[in-house]
């Protein structure tokens, strides 16, 4: 028995360094294997400060995080070919060429009285009916307006016919054929229009009640008179206010008047309406001040296609101000703009993009000119350049600026 108790213990005491040789050997090579095995992290695509070793959402905007490479240092995004024709990447080779600067006017757009048309009573009279009630009606040209009834007007109805009956009786003598002339010409300044005098002089029936018809289309801006009411010649009925064609109003200095001339050109941009910029000529400068100001106006007229475009809309004015010639400029897209500073982006071969610190000089509606940071001849992206900006953010967790000077 005892023999059979030393034998075990024996062979535990010689077990013993084997098991402890293996099981430091496993240790060390699991150390060794999460060593070498790379941690996944993740960020939020708007804070890229927001750094995790695991998903969850972001603490200050709740979006979900996505998984990034820490590790990556490489300063550049490599695209291919779906993933450029999917965010719409256009690249050019930047030049130098010669580059318009303008000054940046805020303006207005504003009636054009040209195409506005008054209407007042022909004729003294009641209002028996209105055709059109309230403001902002659209008017077409011939459409009924209005009806009014004038003791007036069958009185002179009742002397033309007599005219007509006289004239007849003496086809030869002038003097009645003045008459009947006279009297049409009264009907017709009253407002009968010519199928109305026809249809008096075929049914010898005299009636006073005369429709008004518009003699222009537009749009109904005021309306001055209500069913029922008496009007005298003159009285103001309503307004119609055409908006196919409007003035665009701006307000300059005094010291900046010798810079604008009439005549001049100017390009005109609606907001919300980029796409379809105007040139319009400066058609008048107010020679004095506006009142309590040290402000003069100027304006001119511009087309308003479908009438898109309301009174009252804020408008951008660019006047030219000088010519540069050979000046490195790209479209105002390409360059992108943040607290660091401005860059843009380079495409070193196809699908590879950097990006560069450069430094921007004058300015104008569409280009901007680049004075440090790049060389001609060098291609830049000028579309898809902040979805470039946001890839990066996305992929590599920081700021493409991060690390980069100016070349």
């Amino acid at each position: 028995m005892e023999r059979k108790d030393f034998i075990r213990k024996f062979a535990i005491a010689a077990l013993l360094p084997s098991v402890f040789i293996a099981a430091c050997t496993e240790s060390k090579n699991k150390g060794q294997k999460g060593a070498g095995q790379k941690t996944q992290t993740y960020t939020c695509p708007m804070h890229p400060q927001i750094v995790q070793d695991k998903a969850g959402t972001c603490p200050i905007c709740g979006m979900d995080l996505v998984p990034f490479e820490k590790n990556a240092t490489e300063a550049v995004l490599h695209l291919d070919e779906s993933q450029m024709a999917l965010a719409n990447i256009s690249v050019i080779a930047i030049g130098a060429h010669g580059m318009q600067s303008f000054k940046q006017l805020n303006g207005r757009l504003v009636v054009n009285p040209e195409s506005t048309t008054f209407l007042s009573s022909r004729i003294a009279g009641r209002l028996e009916q209105l055709y059109v009630r309230q403001t902002g009606e659209k008017i077409r040209k011939g459409q009924p307006l209005y009806k009014i009834y004038s003791e007036q007007l069958a009185s002179l109805q009742q002397e033309y016919l007599l005219a007509i009956a006289q004239a007849a009786q003496f086809p030869q003598d002038q003097t009645f054929a003045r008459i009947l002339k006279s009297s049409r010409a009264k009907l017709v300044l009253y407002g009968q229009s010519d199928a109305q005098v026809r249809q008096l002089e075929n049914s010898k029936k005299t009636s006073p009640y005369i429709t008004y018809n518009a003699q222009a289309g537009g749009t109904v801006a005021e309306l001055s008179v209500s069913e029922g009411q008496y009007v005298s010649e003159g009285s103001p009925i309503m307004r119609l206010e055409g908006y196919h064609s409007l003035w665009v109003e701006a307000d300059i200095y005094a010291a900046e008047a010798g810079n604008i001339k009439e005549g001049q050109q100017v390009k005109v941009v609606v907001p919300g309406w980029e796409d379809q910029a105007q040139f319009v000529k400066v058609q008048f400068s107010n020679p004095a001040l506006q009142q309590n100001t040290q402000l003069l106006q100027i304006r001119g007229a511009i087309t308003n296609p479908s009438d898109q475009w309301q009174p009252g809309l804020q408008a951008n004015i660019f006047v030219p101000v000088k010519q540069q010639e050979n000046v490195l400029s790209l479209p105002v897209d390409a360059v992108i703009r943040d607290g660091k500073g401005s860059h843009v982006w380079i495409e070193q071969s196809k699908g590879k993009f950097e990006p560069r610190l450069v430094k921007t000089g004058t300015e104008s509606a569409d280009q901007v000119e680049i004075t440090q940071g790049l060389q001609q001849g060098e291609r830049v992206v000028v579309s898809g350049a902040y979805l470039l900006y946001s890839e990066y953010v996305l992929k590599k967790g920081k700021n493409p600026l991060t690390g980069l000077k100016m070349i």
